[in-house]
C-alpha cells in the first residue's frame, strides 16, 4: 500500500513538472499547459467517490490492482503522444486511474491497520505519499533532460506495472464484507455529521496548503534571490519535513500521547502560522524554515485526518468514505492556490498568503470548537 502511495504523488507531481519542463518543445500555450495540470485532478475529483464505493462492493484489491494496471497502460498512451489533446487525454486517464488505486489503497490501510494500530499505518503510508511529493520533480527533471518526456511515461508505467504485480503477490485478499442497507438519508447523515466534516475539513486545509505551497513557495524563492535550483528545494524541504512527521505522529496517536483533537488543530495552527511567516519574513534563511515547518504541520494534519476518519467509519463502507474524504482534500489542493492567487492579482502575494492563514486558523477553530472532548477513560477522543 506504501509503494500505490508513492506512485499516486510520484505520477502527478513527476509529470506536472515534466510538462512544464517541456511545454516550448511541445508547443503548449500557457492555457493549455494550465489544462493539462488541471485534468488529472478534474478526473480525482469526479471518480474519487465513485471507485471508493466500488471498493467496498467487489474488493479492494481488484480495485487497487485494475487502478494501477490503468495507470500503466495511460502512461503507456502518453509515450505516443504527440498533440496537446493525446498528452491531455494521457492525464486524464493517469488521474482516473489514480481514483481507483488511491482511496482503495487507503481503506486498506485501515482495513489492515486495525484500529490499534490505524495511526501508524496511516503515517507510515502518507510518509511514502510525501516522498513521491519530494522526489518526484526532481525525478522527473533527471529523466526527462537526459531522455525527453516519454521516457518519463515509460518510467511512470513500468513504477506502477512493477506495484501492481507487488500487491498482487503480498497484500492479502481482504474480502468483501457484508453490507448493511444505506437509505439517501443514511449517507447525507454520515456526510454532514462532525464524526466526518471535521477530518475533511482538516485534510482540506493540508490539501490546500500543499497545492498553494508547490506554487507559491518557489515563486517567492525566485523573487528573493534564490536560483531556479535552491527554490524547487524548498519544496523538498517541506515535503522530507511531512514525511518525517507523518510516521511520528501516528506512533504518538496510537500509543495515547497526542489526541487526534490536539494534534490536528496544532497541525492546522503550524500551516497558518508558517504561511503568515511566509508573507512577513522574505528572506531565504525564513523560506527554508517556513519550508520546514509547514511539512511538519501538514504531515500531522493530514496522518490524524484520515486516522481519526478510519477509527470512525464502518468497515463495510470504508471505501466510500476515503473516496469522499480524498474529494475533500482535493477540492482544498484547487482551493488553496486559487484564493492566494486571486487576492494576490488586487492586493499582492504577501496579502494572498495572509489570507490563507487566516482561513486555514479559522478552520482549525472551528475543529477545536466542535470536535468531540477527551473522553476520561483514556481512549482516543
Amino acid at each position: 500500500m506504501n509503494a500505490a502511495g508513492f506512485v499516486t504523488a510520484f505520477g502527478a507531481h513527476s509529470v506536472a513538472s515534466g510538462l512544464g519542463a517541456e511545454s516550448q518543445s511541445l508547443g503548449f500555450s500557457l492555457l493549455s499547459f494550465g489544462l493539462l495540470l488541471a485534468v488529472y485532478d478534474i478526473a480525482e475529483v469526479i471518480l474519487k467517490p465513485v471507485f471508493g464505493t466500488l471498493s467496498d462492493r467487489i474488493g479492494l484489491k481488484p480495485v487497487i490492482v485494475g487502478g494501477l494496471i490503468g495507470f500503466a497502460l495511460m502512461s503507456l498512451a502518453g509515450v505516443f503522444a504527440g498533440s496537446v489533446l493525446l498528452v491531455g487525454l494521457a492525464r486524464f486517464g493517469q488521474g482516473a486511474a489514480a481514483s481507483a488505486f488511491s482511496p482503495a489503497a487507503s481503506a486498506a490501510v485501515a482495513r489492515l491497520a486495525g484500529p490499534r494500530s490505524v495511526g501508524r499505518y496511516f503515517g507510515r503510508y502518507g510518509s511514502w505519499k510525501s516522498l513521491g511529493y519530494a522526489f518526484g520533480p526532481l525525478i522527473a527533471a533527471g529523466v526527462v533532460g537526459s531522455a525527453g518526456l516519454a521516457m518519463l511515461f515509460i518510467v511512470l508505467a513500468l513504477a506502477s506495472a512493477v506495484v501492481a504485480i507487488w500487491v498482487v503477490i503480498g497484500v492479502p485478499a481482504l474480502p468483501v464484507l457484508p453490507r448493511q442497507r444505506y437509505t439517501v438519508a443514511d449517507l447525507a447523515r454520515q456526510l454532514t455529521g462532525r464524526a466526518f466534516l471535521l477530518p475533511v475539513t482538516a485534510l482540506a486545509v493540508a490539501g490546500g496548503a500543499l497545492g498553494a505551497a508547490v506554487g507559491f513557495l518557489p515563486l517567492i524563492g525566485t523573487r528573493i534571490g534564490l536560483g531556479i535550483p535552491a527554490s524547487i528545494a524548498v519544496i523538498s524541504v517541506m515535503a522530507i519535513a511531512s514525511s518525517v512527521a507523518q510516521p511520528l505522529a501516528g506512533r504518538l496517536r496510537d500509543s495515547g500521547k497526542l489526541r487526534p483533537r490536539t494534534g490536528i488543530v496544532g497541525g492546522i495552527a503550524l500551516i497558518a502560522l508558517s504561511f503568515a511567516a511566509g508573507a512577513m519574513l522574505p528572506n531565504p534563511i525564513a523560506l527554508y524554515v517556513v519550508a520546514l515547518f509547514l511539512g511538519v504541520g501538514i504531515g500531522i494534519t493530514t496522518t490524524l485526518g484520515f486516522a481519526q476518519l478510519a477509527a470512525t467509519t464502518p468497515v463495510d463502507r470504508m471505501g466510500r468514505t476515503m473516496g469522499t474524504a480524498e474529494l475533500g482534500r482535493e477540492i482544498g489542493d484547487a482551493g488553496g492556490p486559487l484564493v492566494i492567487g486571486a487576492v494576490a492579482v488586487g492586493a499582492g502575494l504577501s496579502a494572498g498568503l495572509v489570507v490563507f492563514a487566516v482561513i486555514a486558523a479559522a478552520s482549525g477553530a472551528i475543529i477545536a470548537a466542535l470536535a468531540p472532548k477527551p473522553r476520561v477513560d483514556g481512549e482516543h477522543g
